[in-house]
Parts: structure tokens; C-alpha cells; sequence
């Protein structure tokens, strides 16, 4: 199987309440419109929001609706994230369900979108998974794409899509699409960045090809993203380089250098002058307070 159709749900969604009701239309409708449609990916924290009080175990209520939906509709869904709660710590997880309604993997959040996303325990563990087949997906999450390392480290294990559900509002979210395409270059690997818009988040969804390529990137309304994956071209890609041009995993592969930044005591670095990771403060605020 060379090709496998993803859609991509930029969901206008509502900030602290179920959104359940809301993404169960939208996936059947998808379903019935494209028969052929084998994934869903969300955006992250679609379901409930921002709002960490959602927490809840996995397996749980949430998690469970989502196995039925991927059941009843034959379809891999990527949940986008939920707020997981174990024991005194909340993860950030995605969860990718098969379409026998059973739970694949889950991923937890490497780089919380600190100093903002407090209260928010930090993953430890990249995470892809195979679809016999078809090839091989990574997950991340969000703010893990802002850290090459991430996407480098799904490639090295394989990954040839990346799902990358995200929730941005703010005004970096232009700075995230380049950043995307960056990664899809470096790695020669699709990237499929979902955002939320609506309350959520500012839409401008993009799916990117393993040459950097734009293969669509959204407005900021609701959308059904429908994409083909090609595995052969991207292992084409990967073997001949995009349009016949470089071919930088090979080059990464071949090259035995260790990298400094990895081995010295970042202590000791220009990084240890940057001062604590906190949000900034308001000297004019506070020097009118004064």
C-alpha cells in the first residue's frame, strides 16, 4: 500500500466544556463524505480545552468515547492531547486509536509550552508506531516542533509522518508554520501540524511535504484537511533527495562528529547567562506601581 489518506479536522472548538458532540459530527461527516479516508488527527486539547482541572486517567471516559468513534467509523483517530492524570502529576498525551477501537500508543508532551503551560509533568519519551503495510508515524506535540531535536529523533527511528496536533493563539503562530516546513526539509518527512480555531486557537493548519513542500496550509475558519500520504515518494525522497537534490538524513547518518552541546555542562554555557524560565514581568507596570 503506497498512498493512505489522512484528514485533518481545523475544529472550531469551545475553550473549557466538552467538545465531544462537536468532533463526533465532524468525524462521521468525514467519514461519510471520503470513504476512503483511513485517519483523523485533531488538534491538541480539542476535547475539553486549555484547562488542566479535565484531567483524567487514561484509559478513562474520554479516551473510551474516542475507541468507540474509531470503531464505528473503521479509522485510525489521533485524539490531538487530553490532559492525563497520574497519581499527583497531569501529562499532556495524545492517544492513537486503531479501527478496532483499541489504543496503539500514547504520547506525552516532551516540552510543556512553559513559563504558560504550568502544572504540566514533561514526557521523557518519543513515541512512533506502525501501520502494517503502510510505513511508519511519530508523534509530537505542540511546542516539542520548536526543538529540531524532536522530529530529528522520530526520524532516526523511523518515522515518515509526523501527526503534530498543536493549539496556538497568538500571534508566533506564522513563525510555526516555517518552522514546520523546516523540520519536513531536515528530516524529509511529512509533517501534519492540526490546529484548533474558533476560541481555541487561530487556525492556519498546514501539511507539509518531505521536500519542505506546502501540500495545503489553512485559513483560519473550520476546515476537513484531506491529504494523501505517498510512501513512495517519500522514501524516494529520502533515497534520491527532494527533486534530486540534497539528501541530509544520509549526510547526518554518515557523519561521526559528537556535538557539543550534548556532551558540555550547559552550566558553563552562554544558555546559564539567560537568567530562570519564568514569564516576564512589567517593569513599567511595576514601576507605576511604585
Amino acid at each position: 500500500m503506497s498512498t493512505f489518506m489522512i484528514a485533518g479536522l481545523q475544529l472550531n472548538l469551545v475553550n473549557n466544556e466538552d467538545n465531544f458532540y462537536r468532533i463526533r459530527e465532524q468525524v462521521v461527516l468525514a467519514k461519510k463524505r471520503f470513504a476512503q479516508l483511513d485517519m483523523v488527527v485533531l488538534s491538541e486539547l480539542a476535547t475539553f480545552g486549555s484547562a488542566p482541572r479535565f484531567a483524567q486517567t487514561l484509559p478513562g471516559d474520554a479516551e473510551n468515547r474516542f475507541c468507540q468513534l474509531a470503531l464505528e467509523n473503521n479509522i485510525y483517530l489521533v485524539t490531538g492531547s487530553l490532559y492525563q492524570r497520574i497519581d499527583d502529576q497531569i501529562y499532556n498525551t495524545t492517544s492513537v486509536i486503531s479501527p478496532d477501537g483499541e489504543v496503539i500508543c500514547r504520547y506525552q508532551k516532551i516540552y510543556p509550552f512553559l513559563p504558560y503551560e504550568t502544572g504540566i509533568t514533561s514526557g521523557n519519551d518519543f513515541t512512533t508506531f506502525n501501520i502494517p503495510g503502510v510505513g511508519c508515524f511519530g508523534l509530537s506535540i505542540c511546542y516539542d516542533m520548536w526543538f529540531p531535536e524532536t522530529v530529528r529523533a522520530l526520524s532516526y527511528q523511523g518515522a515518515e509522518v509526523v501527526i503534530h496536533p498543536t493549539l496556538t493563539n497568538t500571534i508566533d503562530r506564522d513563525v510555526e508554520l516555517s518552522i514546520c516546513r523546516a523540520n519536513a526539509a531536515m528530516n524529509q518527512c511529512y509533517m501534519i501540524d492540526i490546529n484548533a480555531t474558533g476560541d481555541l486557537a487561530v487556525g492556519k493548519s498546514i501539511v507539509v511535504g518531505p521536500g519542505g513542500e506546502v501540500i495545503h496550509q489553512a485559513g483560519t475558519n473550520q476546515e476537513l484537511i484531506l491529504v494523501e500520504i505517498d510512501f513512495d515518494y517519500i522514501r524516494r525522497v529520502r533515497e534520491q533527495g527532494w527533486q534530486g537534490l540534497g539528501q541530509p538524513l544520509k549526510s547526518f547518518r554518515d557523519k561521526n562528529i559528537q556535538f557539543p552541546q550534548y556532551h558540555q555542562n550547559l552550566s558553563t554555557s552562554a544558555l546559564s547567562k539567560l537568567g530562570p524560565l519564568q514569564k516576564p514581568g512589567s517593569s513599567i507596570l511595576d514601576s507605576s506601581e511604585n
